[in-house]
């Protein structure tokens, strides 16, 4: 749209993290077509839940997440492969990161 600086954005997407690999941040950007309840979520690699980053409802736009490194109790998580899984209705899409110390 010519003359908007924020247009709608036309689908839901989730981009891949940067920077990939981390130390010991990450940031995840996704954007989002209409009001939606989002959900936003880390993964290990047994599939098992890290960390929530996003459960609430958004107004349509672009988002960014920095993800800490961190599982839901504070603690660094270790080196290895991790999922993030972005839910939007019944929209899922996953991306692969991977920590390194």
């Amino acid at each position: 749209m010519i003359g908007n600086d924020n247009p709608i954005p036309n689908e839901i997407s989730l981009m891949q993290n940067y920077p990939n690999p981390f130390n010991p941040t990450t940031t995840i950007e996704y954007q989002i077509q209409k009001n939606d309840f989002v959900t936003l979520k880390v993964f290990n690699s047994l599939g098992q839940l890290v960390k929530t980053l996003v459960n609430e409802s958004k107004q349509s736009g672009e988002y960014s997440v920095i993800f800490d490194g961190k599982n839901e109790n504070g603690q660094t998580v270790s080196s290895g492969a991790y999922y993030y899984q972005l839910q939007v209705g019944d929209f899922i899409s996953n991306k692969k990161m991977i920590q390194l110390k």
